[in-house]
C-alpha cells in the first residue's frame, strides 16, 4: 500500500475512534481568521499533535487543530492553522489535512490566506476571490506514486476553482475583487524581480500556501473555492519594507469583514 495513504488511513482511523462527525464542507482558516473557529458550534476539537505522524503548525498564531462542528446547519471541518512547505514539510505532508478532510466526507473546500498584492490595483485590506492559481514554482503534492484510492494519476486542473461557488462568494460582497493567486515557496518574502515576474505571468496576488492544497483537493474530487486577504503590497510595488507584523496587523484589521463573509458563505452551503 502507498506509504502516504497508509499514514492517511491511520489518521482517519484515529479521528473515527474519537468522533463519527461527517463534515459537508472543509475550511482552511488563514491569517486573521483563526477566531472564526470559536464561533463554530463545535462537536469535537482535535489537535494535530494528537494524531500520530501528522504535520504540526509551527507558525505563530496558528493553533494547529481541527474543529468539527456546525456553521448554521452546515457540518464543517475547520483547520485552525495550516502547515506550509517552508516549515520543512514535504508537499505531501502539507496537503495531508486536506486529503484527510475529504476522506472524512467533506465535498467542498474553502481556502483562505493572507497574500501580497502584485500591483496597486489590490490594496492592503482588499479581499480577492481566487479564480485561478499558478503553482509551478513549488513541487506538486501529487508527485510520486499515485494514491488511486483518492483520485486519478493525471487530474484535470483546467477549472480548479469552482465557478458557481466563486460567483456565490462574489454576490455576497460587492467590494470583493477577483484574480489569480501564485504560490511561492517562502519563507522569505519575494524580491521585486520575482514579483515583476509573477505579475508578467498573470498573478494578482502572491503567497506561500493554498495552491498545493487546491490541487490535492481537486485530485480528491472536491469542489474548491478560495479567498485571499491582501495584507500588503508585494515587494517593489511600494517602497515600504515587508514584515510579518504588517501582514498580521492588516489581517486583524479586516478580520471582522472576512469572518462575516466566510461564516455567511459556509452557512448557505447546505
Amino acid at each position: 500500500m502507498n506509504k502516504n495513504f497508509e499514514e492517511l488511513k491511520k489518521a482517519y482511523e484515529y479521528i473515527r475512534s474519537i468522533t463519527a462527525f461527517e463534515p459537508y464542507a472543509a475550511i482552511v482558516l488563514g491569517s486573521g481568521l483563526g477566531e472564526l473557529a470559536d464561533e463554530i458550534k463545535a462537536e469535537k476539537t482535535i489537535n494535530y499533535s494528537d494524531i500520530e505522524g501528522f504535520p504540526v503548525s509551527t507558525v505563530q498564531g496558528h493553533k494547529g487543530r481541527f474543529v468539527f462542528g456546525y456553521i448554521g446547519e452546515v457540518p464543517v471541518a475547520a483547520m485552525q492553522g495550516r502547515v506550509h512547505i517552508y516549515e520543512g514539510y514535504t508537499p505531501q505532508q502539507a496537503v495531508m489535512p486536506i486529503r484527510l478532510m475529504s476522506m472524512l466526507g467533506a465535498r467542498i473546500l474553502l481556502l483562505t490566506n493572507a497574500a501580497g498584492g502584485t500591483s496597486a490595483d489590490l490594496a492592503p485590506g482588499d479581499l480577492m476571490v481566487i479564480r485561478d492559481h499558478i503553482s509551478c514554482f513549488v513541487p506538486s503534492p501529487l508527485t510520486g506514486e499515485n494514491i488511486d484510492e483518492l483520485g486519478t494519476r493525471f487530474p484535470d486542473m483546467s477549472s480548479v476553482y469552482d465557478r458557481e461557488l466563486s460567483e456565490r462568494l462574489l454576490s455576497m460582497d460587492g467590494c470583493l475583487k477577483q484574480g489569480v493567486y501564485c504560490q511561492l515557496a517562502g519563507p522569505q518574502y519575494e524580491t521585486p524581480a520575482e514579483v515583476r515576474l509573477v505579475r508578467m505571468l498573470g498573478a494578482d496576488a502572491v503567497g506561500m500556501s493554498t495552491a498545493v492544497e487546491a490541487a490535492a483537493a481537486v485530485h480528491c474530487g472536491m469542489r474548491v473555492c478560495g479567498v485571499s486577504c491582501i495584507t500588503n503590497f508585494a515587494a517593489g510595488v511600494s517602497d515600504k519594507p515587508l514584515s510579518h507584523n504588517e501582514v498580521q496587523e492588516t489581517a486583524d484589521r479586516v478580520s471582522l469583514r472576512f469572518k462575516s463573509l466566510i461564516k455567511d458563505f459556509a452557512a448557505k452551503l447546505g
